[in-house]
């Protein structure tokens, strides 16, 4: 049971008794715990849900006890992350900068890693970070199965998503893949490409699903016919592979690679083919990996802002641990495309 200081309430026939921690709840439209936290400074309570709790205290003139501070500070303060078995440079940095973030915000990361996407391999991996007592739940998202089957457990605590596109059931944060990849085909198209191929990431994927989406789109809007796409594993060598197979009497112009390291395997088979990059072939990546500038030649990509998605994933939990009733939805960060020395005007134009 909750220790609490008391003051005096109560009115008319009512007999006069202390305030508690309920009652300040009930006068400020909260609930108990947000008003210990207010109570122990925690950074994480929005500053108008502060000033109202701040404001019931004073009118009921309320304090908490030594003992209730103490309870209150036995929070674990852990977050739980699931990320995927991966060293890819989207899903690493995305953990890299969610653990500044939570560390920023005086919380600690407890990470496990997922194989597959199966209940049976997910479960046991939530009930271990359960055991620890963290107060949410944290989820790369790199195969839409991975998701669906955390939201089949019934976890107990907040969880939150980093999935591209919209998904319904639980809060989400992302980075807008798909005007990204509408950025890059558009960057395309202003060149003067006419026939822009792109080589898709895993079918699962909800990266490759929006960027996919994105080049068809703008495809569309430019009225251009979008073929049927390749699909890699995000490794250089299944670029290599795809550009391997094109045929030599309909290649085309350009090529929207769905990440940095296919496009990477992409300009070696050209080359290899004796087409130059970009004068045969303008090819745009995706992510804006740190070799991306060194390429040759320095390929146009991407940029994704992974600091900024771990700063908004770490808000999205607070809100979730303060204010759980907050279905408010996150929108998702912007892209920039970086111009570099592997596209060019068409030879069409």
């Amino acid at each position: 049971m909750t220790a609490e200081s008391e003051v005096t309430v109560g009115g008319g026939d009512t007999p006069n008794r202390k305030a508690n921690i309920f009652d300040v709840a009930r006068l400020a439209g909260v609930s108990h715990q947000t008003v210990s936290r207010v109570i122990n400074d925690f950074p994480s309570v929005r500053p108008a849900t502060r000033q109202r709790v701040q404001q019931a205290i004073t009118q009921l003139r309320y304090s908490p006890s030594p003992a209730a501070r103490a309870l209150v500070t036995r929070r674990t303060r852990l977050i739980g992350l699931i990320a995927p078995s991966t060293a890819d440079y989207g899903p690493a940095s995305i953990a890299l900068h969610f653990s500044d973030a939570a560390r920023d915000a005086r919380y600690g990361v407890v990470s496990v890693t997922s194989v597959d996407a199966g209940v049976s391999s997910i479960r046991p991996l939530v009930e271990s970070l359960l055991n620890q007592r963290v107060e949410a739940l944290v989820l790369i998202v790199t195969d839409v199965a991975v998701l669906a089957a955390v939201r089949e457990l019934d976890a107990g605590v907040p969880v939150i998503a980093v999935a591209a596109g919209h998904r319904h059931g639980a809060p989400t944060t992302s980075i807008d893949q798909y005007r990204g990849a509408r950025i890059a085909v558009r960057h395309l198209v202003e060149l003067g490409h006419q026939r822009i191929a792109h080589l898709a990431g895993p079918a699962s994927a909800p990266d490759a699903i929006e960027r996919m989406r994105g080049w068809r789109d703008e495809l569309g809007a430019s009225g251009l016919a979008a073929g049927e796409p390749g699909t890699g594993d995000w490794s250089p060598h299944s670029g290599f592979r795809y550009a391997s197979t094109l045929p030599v009497d309909s290649l085309p112009s350009a090529i929207f690679a769905a990440n940095d390291q296919m496009a990477l395997g992409v300009i070696s088979a050209l080359k290899s083919r004796g087409l130059a990059v970009p004068d045969d072939v303008s090819v745009v990546g995706f992510d804006d990996i740190p070799e991306a500038a060194y390429f040759d030649p320095p390929l146009t990509t991407v940029s994704q802002d992974f600091a900024s998605l771990g700063a908004l994933t770490m808000q999205r939990v607070l809100i979730a641990i303060e204010e759980p009733d907050d279905d408010a939805e996150s929108t998702p960060i912007p892209t920039r495309l970086i111009v570099r020395g592997s596209t060019v005007r068409s030879r069409s134009t």
